[in-house]
């Protein structure tokens, strides 16, 4: 069976092709004859990856799944979220976002414990977060969808040369290293991603398609 994933990105297609099996061809979209950049401009994850589902089913009618992923970290109520590729601003840039990120809650931290010694009510200053991925399904027209998540916390400074993002400085729970110390093999067993893919072809094999 073939499935059309809206990503360019090979390692991505190489993972989602490990998970779901020598069952499934996964193709990008440009060899589905989508040349154009696929817009994703929605408020939220899981908005994201249907728009780029719709987008490509729209246009090939073929079967098709798309993901969207951003980092929420807690002080920050949630943010980069949506904006976490182009944090920074435009063009992407993986070490400028890393440098914003840890600039924006360094400096939470410090309103947060000069608002604690006037005894002012705060945020609660920790360094929590988590890499959410939302992934849409279309399959004959109709739309499934599926989350992954990996919890964990943002480091204080870049550990690692591996992974990419924000791997450098995301310790996950249950590690005492970043996702970037992590081998491919331990990443991918625990990643966000790699989760909610596997929920995906749990419910293609489940439903036998």
């Amino acid at each position: 069976m073939k499935l059309v994933f809206a990503t360019a990105n090979p390692g991505k297609v190489s993972e989602a092709s490990n998970i779901l099996g020598d069952k499934y061809e996964i193709i990008t979209a440009a060899r589905a004859g989508i040349a154009e950049e696929i817009p994703e401009d929605g408020d939220t994850l899981s908005a994201n990856s249907l728009q780029k589902a719709q987008y490509i089913f729209d246009r090939t009618g073929q079967d098709c799944f798309a993901d969207d992923t951003g980092l929420e970290v807690e002080i920050l109520g949630g943010a980069p979220g949506v904006h976490t590729a182009r944090y920074a601003g435009e063009p992407a840039n993986p070490a400028a976002n890393i440098d914003k990120l840890l600039k924006e809650m360094e400096r939470r931290e410090f309103e947060s414990s000069i608002m604690r010694e006037y005894g002012l009510e705060t945020p609660h200053a920790n360094r929590k977060a988590r890499f959410r991925t939302s992934v849409t399904l279309i399959i004959k027209g109709v739309k499934h969808f599926f989350d992954g998540i990996m919890e964990g916390r943002i480091a204080r400074e870049r550990h690692g040369d591996g992974g990419f993002g924000y791997d450098p400085v995301f310790i996950p729970d249950g590690y005492e290293v970043t996702a970037a110390q992590l081998t491919k093999e331990e990443k991918n067993a625990i990643s966000h991603r790699g989760k909610s893919l596997r929920a995906m072809a749990e419910y293609l094999k489940n439903n036998d398609i």
